[in-house]
């Protein structure tokens, strides 16, 4: 059985967020910036994100200049005509180099980048069962629908009660689109994480009823959440699944599994990524991670919650959080 690569473990981490929320009112990123997804783009690095603005999350496009993460720039936002998309646009990966020690470009299909994205129904944070659909761009700004949507009630108990964030890779002939969701359990749900397949990228079909990877028993990491996946392949063939856990102490932490062939996964048992500090960026959640090699160091990308010591007010909206990405890294 696959086993974890150890250069994957991070050893140190960035003090403060790489990318913030604004608090500017009426900004699409004001509240919060989440799910980070790093890549490069003919050899230029770059990370889209979710932004919260109290309504609903929209999605941006960043660029590593000069040392730093420029700020971003809206790419993929809500549309009032779409049904789906009229509150919630949160676009989380597109179709890249799926080497764990490769340089992250982005490969496009007959002159295409392919993404990713999930949209909940209604207007407030996460409101309603989300679905996921398929977007086409040729410059990373315009975006265009593209195939089927994936919906929760098509699928297997475990995802019925709404789909989350997801990752697109090709491998074998085949797309593989791996997601995380929740059950209808009321008040403490659990999420998931299961896969579907695609020969086109237009019509979609899960692999199995049950997920891929459940949450884990009472006193594991991921006792509640088995959520957000990021797979990549190890020189040595092995599949690696970063993802974070929530625990029953309400935490949640960035940690991995491995495979040999996309459908039989393992944990590997390490905490990749834990919550830091009272006091620091991520005291409350390190999780939702997005991996690349830059340099001579593998980069591990992360939405870093911290405990803000009173609600920051947004307009009338009180935030409880302070919610940004942060990076840890390891050397290779």
């Amino acid at each position: 059985m696959a086993t974890f690569p150890p250069q994957a473990l991070p050893t140190h981490r960035t003090p403060e967020l790489v990318v913030a929320p604004t608090w500017r009112s009426g900004d699409w990123n004001s509240h919060g910036v989440d799910c980070p997804f790093v890549f490069r783009k003919e050899g230029r690095l770059g990370m889209t994100m979710v932004g919260w603005d109290g309504i609903g999350y929209q999605t941006g496009l960043s660029w590593f200049e000069g040392g730093r993460w420029a700020p971003p720039r809206l790419i993929f936002a809500r549309d009032a005509s779409s049904a789906h998309r009229r509150h919630n646009a949160a676009l989380t990966s597109i179709l890249r180099d799926e080497q764990l020690l490769g340089d992250g470009e982005l490969l496009s299909v007959d002159g295409w980048y392919y993404g990713t994205y999930h949209a909940y129904p209604d207007a407030g944070y996460e409101s309603g069962s989300a679905v996921i659909g398929t977007v086409r761009s040729r410059d990373l700004l315009h975006w265009e629908e593209y195939g089927e949507l994936l919906h929760p009630e098509d699928g297997g108990a475990w995802e019925r009660g709404g789909l989350y964030k997801s990752w697109l890779l090709r491998h074998g002939g085949k797309y593989w689109l791996f997601y995380n969701a929740k059950d209808r359990s009321e008040g403490r749900w659990v999420e998931q994480t299961g896969a579907a397949v695609s020969d086109d990228l237009v019509r979609w079909r899960r692999v199995g009823a049950e997920p891929l990877l459940p949450h884990g028993g009472a006193d594991a990491p991921d006792a509640r959440f088995a959520s957000d996946p990021c797979v990549l392949r190890a020189p040595d063939g092995t599949w690696v699944m970063f993802y974070f856990g929530l625990a029953a102490d309400g935490h949640a932490r960035e940690l991995a599994a491995t495979s040999d062939d996309l459908v039989t996964w393992l944990k590997s048992g390490d905490v990749l990524v834990d919550v830091g500090r009272p006091g620091t960026l991520d005291d409350w959640h390190a999780h939702k991670p997005a991996v690349i090699r830059n340099g001579g160091r593998l980069e591990h990308y992360y939405c870093a919650v911290g405990r803000l010591g009173s609600p920051r007010l947004i307009g009338d909206y009180a935030q409880p959080e302070r919610r940004g990405i942060g990076m840890a890294w390891s050397a290779v």
